[in-house]
């Protein structure tokens, strides 16, 4: 296995970081903090923008769909941006936890693709279910960096 070769445990700690960032973020909103900063640095840290677009579905948005850059995605988790004005801060709700749960992992290389579940609990422990597919690469560093990120809510029939 090669040096850059992602691993299944590396995209497992990658995912658990970007719950406990999206936690984080909505935390620092409610004690009065600098949420904004606290959202940019969760974005900087496991997004790859320095790399160029980003492919960004988040789960509520429907004016604008796509996300595919650093200012849109901050807008889309804390709000605030006028050019987005549909954004209501999915990462300040708050959500006391984030649980994924995939369905399957492709890996090949320094590129690895999750599908699944991840679920956001309420402050009354109720938990919301949403599906997701994630792509990350590795950067120079041995980090992963998502690349691809699509959110949706699960399809009903109602």
């Amino acid at each position: 296995m090669g040096e850059n070769t992602i691993t299944a445990e590396e995209v497992s700690q990658a995912q658990q970081a970007w719950g406990e960032g999206i936690v984080v973020i909505g935390k620092i909103f409610t004690d009065g903090g600098d949420y904004v900063k606290a959202a940019e640095n969760h974005i900087d840290t496991l997004y790859d923008f320095q790399s160029g677009p980003v492919l960004f579905k988040p789960t509520k948005a429907a004016e604008s769909q796509f996300r595919m850059t650093r200012e849109s995605a901050v807008s889309y988790f804390v709000s605030g941006n006028d050019n987005f004005k549909e954004d209501h801060g999915f990462a300040i709700h708050p959500w006391t936890k984030v649980r994924f749960e995939n369905a399957g992992t492709f890996i090949t290389g320094n590129y690895a693709v999750a599908m699944g579940n991840y679920f956001f609990t309420e402050t009354d422990g109720t938990e919301v279910k949403v599906e997701y597919t994630f792509g990350y690469v590795k950067d120079a560093e041995g980090q992963l960096n998502i690349n691809l990120h699509h959110s949706s809510v699960p399809f009903s029939a109602d």
